[in-house]
């Protein structure tokens, strides 16, 4: 997904020349023109402070010590999230136009993700061992830097403002992507406690499908060969992943209508589909083997029937809804068991600008049900003629651009103003514990 320091008074050291982002830089990477609903400060205004309360939302019901602890070392605790969004603020748009009332004495270490650019880090391991400072510090902290940005957004200077305005909202784009991993991370550490609580209590709906809560069969959109042109067009502002949009020729093929869902797993399982190698390729096999996977990851068989541990806690594995916690190696093997494939992302994003968003992605969803990212067959490289962002921003998505999968789509637990056919998400294969599933494709 490409996510991502304080010293005393403030120090430049940890703060490099590279941070300075001149206006020309970033227009040669960012689109000229913004949306007309976040042209004027004052839309970028009420947009940041909806971003930052919805972080805040998804903390509701959860203890201090919930939001202190770590589940393995590819989670972060919540507090951390909640510390990071708020460095990245302030590191990337406060402290370059000279605010600098808003840093802590050795945050900016204890808070930096991967930015080597930007000075020492504390090992990503070893989050959950941060108990100071404390999370009282960290909500005080937001809320300064929250006054600071609004500060900044109503007196920077006109000639200034295109810069501001492009690296605040690239601050909210990455806030929404931690907002994500908040509930993934979180529902990873419950997963570890013997009474596996509920990170949200509320009562579901009877489906997210809005279909009466039965799942459509499983149908096929048919897709002619042909020249399509993919990526980000440049109308608003997308990840520099996303780009530049270029033509992609894209033989026949054909889409599932829908993700894999409960029920098709189940007969995957039941059909021995984790104890037959002819399935899944070697790595994926060798990995199920050692770590003995025997249905996706939270699942587990009580009094006779499937269950799954999601945001309200352990339920029965509801047959009509999309899989989640599936790796890109079961993904592979769920579609070489059903006959089919994975999509390319090429293809996926051709299908995904003629179905309609209805299609592949949905709202929010508190309760835990919904859509899910979608594995692609597409390994993470840049685009023809990629270039990324300039200064320690280059850092964001293309040191990752090697052992990755891309995923498409979004799950329930994306902000909804953050979907788009263009989005580029990417884990490594062995990835498990995020709202990931699969959707069927097949040469014509």
């Amino acid at each position: 997904m490409g996510l991502a320091a304080g010293g005393g008074a403030f120090r430049t050291d940890l703060v490099p020349v590279a941070m300075s982002f001149p206006a020309h830089d970033l227009t040669a990477a960012m689109p000229a023109r913004l949306p007309d609903e976040v042209a004027s400060r004052a839309a970028l205004r009420r947009h940041y402070d909806t971003v930052r309360r919805e972080t805040l939302s998804r903390t509701r019901g959860l203890t201090v010590e919930d939001q202190c602890a770590q589940a393995m070392p590819d989670a972060s605790p919540t507090k951390w999230h909640l510390a990071h969004t708020t460095w990245f603020f302030e590191a990337v748009v406060l402290m370059p136009n000279g605010f600098h009332d808003t840093v802590r004495p050795g945050w900016h270490v204890l808070f930096n993700s991967y930015y080597e650019s930007m000075g020492p880090r504390h090992p990503r391991p070893e989050r959950g061992l941060l108990t100071r400072p404390p999370l009282a510090d960290i909500l005080a902290w937001r809320q300064d830097v929250d006054r600071a940005m609004q500060q900044l957004i109503d007196g920077v200077d006109g000639r200034a403002w295109p810069e501001v305005e492009l690296l605040a909202r690239i601050g909210m784009a990455h806030e929404a992507q931690h907002q994500e991993l908040i509930l993934t991370d979180i529902l990873a550490l419950f997963a570890r406690h013997p009474q596996e609580p509920a990170v949200r209590l509320e009562a579901a709906p009877d489906s997210a499908l809005g279909q009466g809560g039965v799942s459509p069969e499983l149908g096929w959109h048919t897709m002619s060969p042909g020249l399509y042109r993919i990526g980000h067009d440049g109308a608003g502002l997308a990840f520099d992943n996303e780009g530049p949009a270029h033509d992609v020729m894209v033989p026949g093929f054909a889409m599932a209508s829908r993700p894999v869902n409960g029920g098709d797993l189940i007969h995957f399982i039941e059909d021995g589909g984790y104890q037959d190698p002819q399935w899944w390729a070697s790595d994926g096999w060798a990995l199920a083997q050692a770590q003995d996977w025997q249905a996706p990851l939270y699942w587990a068989e009580r009094d006779g029937q499937w269950t799954t541990l999601g945001l309200q806690g352990r339920q029965q594995v509801d047959p009509n809804e999309p899989v989640a916690h599936l790796s890109f190696h079961e993904a592979l093997a769920v579609a070489a068991w059903a006959g089919a494939r994975l999509p390319t992302e090429m293809e996926w994003e051709v299908w995904a600008r003629q179905a309609g968003p209805e299609d592949w992605c949905t709202r929010p969803l508190p309760h835990g049900l919904g859509r899910v990212w979608e594995w692609t067959r597409s390994a993470y490289e840049p685009y023809p003629g990629y270039r990324p962002w300039p200064g320690a921003l280059a850092e964001y998505n293309a040191k990752f651009m090697v052992g990755q999968q891309v995923l498409r789509g979004a799950s329930h637990a994306t902000p909804s103003w953050e979907t788009r056919p263009s989005y580029r998400n990417f884990f490594p294969p062995t990835a498990r514990w995020q709202f990931t599933g699969v959707r069927l494709a097949r040469d014509l």
